[in-house]
């Protein structure tokens, strides 16, 4: 499995806020059944390298549909295939490795 970091920015909205943009991301992640979770920064959706492409070329098209006229799609795509992978691991192996060191994740 796959781990991929994706954030659309709409540009040339009539204000900063992109809320509306992004809830229409997480309506359609939803219904993807595609495991995701949300960050202040983006969304980390897990699934295989070829279907998280092909999902982030759909997402992407979201704010067009809503009459945008330039849209910037960042994508991070971390595909490891010497383990199973899957999302919150990174941030448990961190955790377990900190309380080794009688230190706590914030």
């Amino acid at each position: 499995m796959a781990l991929m970091h994706l954030t659309v920015i709409p540009l040339g909205t009539a204000s900063p806020s992109v809320g509306e943009y992004v809830a229409d991301i997480q309506t359609v992640l939803e219904k993807s059944g595609f495991p995701y979770k949300l960050t202040d920064m983006g969304t980390i959706v897990e699934g295989s390298s070829k279907e998280l492409l092909a999902l982030a070329a759909q997402l992407s098209e979201l704010p067009f549909s809503k009459g945008i006229q330039r849209v910037v799609t960042q994508i991070s795509l971390d595909d490891r295939r010497d383990k199973k992978a899957a999302l919150g691991d990174k941030i448990e192996s961190v955790a377990e490795r900190l309380a080794q060191k009688n230190q706590v994740l914030r």
